[in-house]
């Protein structure tokens, strides 16, 4: 008999998610995901994880509450350790108690990882302090997705002084207003309607009780949404701090491998971004290559680095076969800032630094150095561009190239993960070609495409995709053109 959590995992935002939520994640062996749960937690999983969608609309596998209760105990009784991820809190209008009880009618052992609920989290994310000081000193949360069929007690809810919080009742808008000012809340209420809050989709339209439904028709507001009403609305401008990064509303793709991405992701994140991590790229160690000329390391002259992957391998194999780093006389050539941060990361300053991402820009740093007769080592991906080797040998250099990984297409984690993406970031044309193998090439020419360099953008052209191109060819480089679009 396996096991359930039944987790929380945050309102939209991806990083709204607990340290203990990442952590159960990683034991899963199966998951079923709803609709309001950001795509971007399926990055904790591993590779071999069942992955099932029930987000009770078209694309999903179970769509009633009977079948995704069904589906849980069968997953639990083959064995499976299950995450029921859910967004926000599994708790609050979440289903997850009816979801416990049909565990407990099986005996399946069961855990509940808190989340960060939505009505407070999205409201924070809008300007909106749920309580305050003088202002509101109680919040009161309804589920409205049946306002007219439901037993609330309107008179007594428009007595309230609290901040009230309608969940899921974006269709009730009318009926919600109309019942609190005919129940005695006045018509000059402050009421706010937030959609899709914590994500790059959030739309905000402040007014009172009497005029939202008409500003609301006016917007582009849809579901899911928060209905807030009480005067801590009036904090929104105040607090605002959500709305006013760079990059709010814009929903970017990066592409890069996993173990590029963080630096990147983060940055953007920092910036108002909302981040879809598709790693386009994964990579298969083949670093048993170097055994041939481990011999001839302290020999070489050069030492030519074209990657942050190709720097970590290639010192990773010399730990792992007790190699003395003080023993190589090589001078070191990195392809940019980045590689060149990768060698600082490990002790390493390099001696020659391309001023641009390219095989292009190091050759011509490096024949400023080079002469004939030079013994050059190039560990790098066996499937980089042959013009770096090819340039070398050119000087009549001794050019020892060794494959010391392969690049692989990455896998997608679920079908529906470019849905929102404004833009998407390609740093290589191996992304591009992965990118169109994975998501279609109809897909990426909806989207605005943005190129780490020329080689890249050239990837894109060849394909008929129209790109903007980087000045500087480094994520930092992406950060700046994002900024400046």
């Amino acid at each position: 008999m396996g096991k359930v959590y039944l987790m929380g995992v945050g309102p939209g935002d991806a990083e709204l998610i607990t340290l203990k939520a990442i952590r159960m994640l990683g034991k899963c062996t199966a998951v079923m995901y709803d609709r309001l749960a950001s795509t971007s937690v399926l990055k904790y999983l591993k590779e071999d994880c069942e992955i099932n969608y029930c987000g009770k609309e078209p694309g999903c596998h179970y769509k009633t509450q009977e079948e995704i209760n069904e589906m849980l105990i069968t997953l639990a009784k083959k064995g499976h350790i299950v995450g029921r991820i859910k967004g926000g809190d599994p708790f609050v209008f979440g289903r997850g108690g009816e979801e416990a009880l049909e565990l407990l009618k099986e005996d399946i052992e069961f855990e509940v990882i808190p989340g960060i609920t939505s009505p407070i989290a999205v409201l924070s994310y809008a300007g909106i302090p749920i309580t305050h000081r003088g202002v509101a000193q109680s919040f009161h949360v309804f589920t409205a997705m049946s306002a007219e069929k439901l037993n609330i007690d309107w008179d007594a809810v428009a007595r309230l002084d609290g901040t009230l919080v309608f969940m899921m009742g974006f269709k009730n808008l009318q009926k919600i207003a109309e019942s609190l000012i005919f129940n005695g809340k006045s018509k000059n209420t402050p009421c706010a309607v937030v959609m899709r809050g914590t994500t790059s989709k959030q739309i905000k339209v402040v007014g009172t009780l009497i005029d939202i439904i008409g500003k609301v028709q006016k917007s582009e507001i849809s579901s899911p949404c928060i209905i807030v009403v009480g005067e801590v609305v009036k904090f929104n401008d105040q607090f605002n701090w959500y709305e006013k990064k760079p990059l709010f509303g814009k929903n970017i793709c990066i592409t890069r491998s996993k173990q590029q991405s963080k630096e990147l992701r983060e940055t953007l994140i920092d910036l108002g971004a909302e981040v879809v991590e598709i790693n386009s790229i994964a990579f298969k160690n083949t670093s048993h290559n170097l055994d041939d000329y481990k011999d001839k390391f302290a020999s070489y002259d050069y030492l030519a680095l074209t990657s942050i992957n190709g720097v970590n391998i290639f010192f990773d194999y010399l730990k792992d076969i007790g190699f003395d780093i003080r023993k190589l006389k090589a001078k070191i050539a990195a392809i940019g800032p980045a590689t060149a941060q990768a060698l600082s990361d490990r002790g390493i300053v390099a001696d020659i630094l391309a001023d641009h991402f390219v095989a292009e820009s190091l050759f011509e740093k490096m024949k400023t150095y080079v002469k004939a007769g030079d013994k050059i080592l190039v560990p790098r991906s066996k499937d980089a561009r042959p013009y770096l080797v090819e340039a070398l040998k050119g000087l009549k250099c001794n050019v020892d190239e060794v494959y010391t990984y392969e690049t692989l297409c990455g896998k997608l984690r679920s079908e529906n993960e470019m849905d929102d993406v404004d833009l998407i970031v390609f740093t290589s044309p191996s992304t591009v070609k992965n990118m169109i193998k994975m998501v279609g090439l109809e897909t990426i020419k909806s989207k605005a495409t943005l190129a780490i360099g020329p080689i890249t953008a050239k990837a894109l052209s060849d394909q008929g995709i129209e790109s903007t191109v980087c000045d500087i060819y480094s994520a930092e480089g992406v950060i700046k053109k994002l900024l400046e679009m």
